[in-house]
């Protein structure tokens, strides 16, 4: 989710994300060049060099960009946008869950189901180029298709929406959300 942490000539950058850890290492590979990150406590990700002939850090690159990269920017139900205004959107089949707040373009109490789900019969909406939602609340199987993800989640009343787990070389993995579907 960050197009600017890409690897350059002096510097090799690493994600590891297995069931035991979630790691982001970066590798200097020019030993002359010197870079730090930093986390804020408000999530902010910032990368600096060390500039020797000003004897300053500088700012690389920083993350979030902009308004739709912050966690949970809009509620429940509901997909941020930066191309519309205001920037939360309720996804096709839901309204906002307060009209009030969502006049005022205040997209946190989210979006809530025109219909109630039936167990029978029930149907999904495809929605394409979204960042997944938060998978606090999901189950991951890396031993089934998009296929048997779909059926399995068809047969759960839970299930609130499925994806690949792994989008490249076609696709793989299966994720399953049960919940609100939060952070699109």
């Amino acid at each position: 989710g960050m197009p600017e942490m890409r690897d350059l000539d002096y510097m090799f950058n690493k994600f590891t994300a297995n069931g035991e850890e979630v790691v982001y290492t970066f590798l200097m590979t020019n030993k002359s060049i010197y870079s730090r990150i930093t986390l804020s406590s408000a999530g902010i990700f910032e990368r600096y060099t060390w500039v020797p002939t000003s004897w300053e850090w500088t700012l690389f690159s920083s993350s979030p960009t902009d308004q739709c990269d912050m966690n949970e920017e809009c509620g429940p139900y509901s997909y941020c946008d930066t191309s519309t205004s205001p920037v939360c959107n309720c996804i096709q089949g839901f309204s906002p869950k307060s009209q009030q707040q969502w006049d005022l373009a205040d997209g946190l109490s989210g979006c809530v189901r025109r219909t109630p789900l039936s167990c029978r019969g029930d149907r999904f909406l495809r929605l394409k180029n979204m960042k997944l939602p938060d998978t606090t609340s999901a189950i991951v199987d890396m031993e089934i298709d998009e296929k048997d993800c779909k059926k399995r989640c068809l047969w759960s009343c839970n299930c609130t929406g499925f994806a690949n787990a792994d989008i490249r070389n076609g696709g793989s993995g299966c994720v399953i959300w049960t919940g609100e579907l939060l952070d699109i």
